[in-house]
């Protein structure tokens, strides 16, 4: 039978400011990536999330990015491993506090927007990373883009791992996701998206920017939730797994 878990980053208002519709999208997702305060979230919004999340049964993990509130984790920092090690230690520290204090668990570990995307290629960022969740707790399970040096790492370690891919992203030849600068980045279509995951849950597979099919293993998939229509398309790529007989389970359940 097939599974997928359903993923999305959350916790991610700030201050004064609301980003997403957390306590909307809950229910229909199975794992939360809640922000940690360096990218997004402050220490309210994340004792928010974390009890939203445990309202909802809906497993937690932490979302550390670079120390980039004004650029939204989004842009590229030269950081050095140590760097990225210290700063993945730090607020997988805060929320997992924040977790026990509400009487939760963590599950999971995915970084944020370019820190995923530079350890998705880098070999030394991805091992500081992996060092890092291994750590401060070896049972955390490491998301990472599919087949990417972050997921190697993660298993060379010894961490258990999940291979992520991307409802509503478009994919280049190497496996990396489209930059968000080039306007071929986002897919609209809620049908698109809907098939596109099908697709690479059921098949492995997913059709390139170049037109070419590219290998990819789902085990759990991103959708967003601080889009126009995030909270129609949680409820429909949802209602259309199920329909379609593939389950949607916490990549921690059994």
């Amino acid at each position: 039978m097939y599974r997928i878990d359903l993923n999305c980053d959350l916790g991610e208002s700030f201050g004064a400011y609301t980003i997403g519709m957390d306590e909307e999208i809950l229910p229909f997702v199975t794992s939360a990536n809640i922000a940690c305060g360096f990218h997004a979230g402050d220490p309210a919004v994340m004792r928010k999330t974390v009890a939203l999340a445990l309202k909802n049964n809906v497993a937690i993990g932490a979302h550390p990015g670079l120390p980039d509130l004004v650029g939204f984790g989004r842009r590229q920092l030269d950081i050095a491993p140590q760097e990225a090690y210290d700063l993945i230690v730090y607020q997988l520290g805060a929320l997992a506090a924040f977790v026990k204090a509400e009487g939760g668990a963590m599950q999971h570990v995915k970084p944020h927007g370019a820190l995923y995307n530079m350890a998705a290629k880098s070999k030394l960022l991805s091992e500081a990373i992996a060092e890092a969740v291994y750590k401060v707790d070896p049972r955390l399970i490491l998301f990472g883009l599919s087949g990417s040096e972050l997921v190697s790492a993660g298993e060379r370690i010894g961490l258990k791992t999940a291979h992520e891919v991307f409802a509503d992203r478009t994919y280049q030849l190497d496996g990396s996701l489209t930059p968000r600068k080039q306007p071929d980045a986002l897919i609209t279509s809620q049908e698109e998206a809907v098939r596109q995951v099908v697709r690479m849950v059921r098949e492995g597979k997913v059709l390139s920017r170049q037109g070419q099919d590219i290998a990819v293993k789902a085990d759990t998939v991103c959708i967003h939730g601080d889009g126009i229509h995030a909270l129609e398309f949680a409820r429909k790529i949802r209602e259309d797994l199920l329909a379609g007989g593939i389950a949607v389970k916490a990549i921690g359940k059994q």
